[in-house]
């Protein structure tokens, strides 16, 4: 029986490379470090998602997502498996979750990834994801989402978004 419930929890995190958020379809739940739980026991699928931010829109949708394909996906397991996803801020999200092929993914779609190891109050510094120039501008803080800015770049003068760094406040810089 365990065997079959790990083969499922593995399954069920294979699925969840699938769904993406969808602000931003060319990256995973589980790249953007979303995914802080996947539990299979007997008859019951449980998935811990942190949101990247408070009141992010997408929520519902990415919900929805992991519902529908989680069901499709286990149904050779057992139709009647129960599905609970759950949005938790405990531990809270951080651009630290965010994996190396996440950052890769978000470079090559003209979004400058946030530094990789970030605490809180540390200087934000962003390279451009088209040449890679440091010589950047800040044009507005807010972009199309609540997690992105805008910038130019000086150098290639493409405009281009970043994410922004969200650290755990907990971290203090030593």
């Amino acid at each position: 029986m365990q065997k079959v419930q790990s083969d499922l929890e593995e399954e069920v995190l294979h699925v969840l490379q699938d769904v993406t958020d969808p602000e931003m379809p060319f990256i995973s739940i589980v790249d953007l470090g979303m995914v802080e739980k996947v539990e299979a026991e007997d008859y019951h699928v449980f998935v811990k998602l942190l949101p990247t931010f408070s009141g992010c829109p997408a929520l519902d949708m990415i919900k929805g997502d992991v519902l529908e394909k989680v069901r499709k996906a286990i149904s050779k397991w057992n139709e009647s498996l129960d599905i609970q996803v759950e949005f938790s801020f405990h531990p809270p999200w951080t651009t630290n979750r965010i994996s190396e092929e996440g950052r890769k993914k978000l470079n090559l779609n003209g979004i400058s990834p946030p530094p990789a190891e970030h605490k809180h109050g540390e200087p934000w510094e962003v390279d451009c994801p088209y040449c890679g120039s440091t010589y950047v501008t800040m044009e507005n803080i807010f972009g199309p989402t609540a997690c992105r800015s805008i910038l130019y770049c000086d150098e290639c003068n493409n405009p281009f978004e970043a994410m922004k760094p969200i650290a755990n406040l907990n971290e203090k810089v030593e």
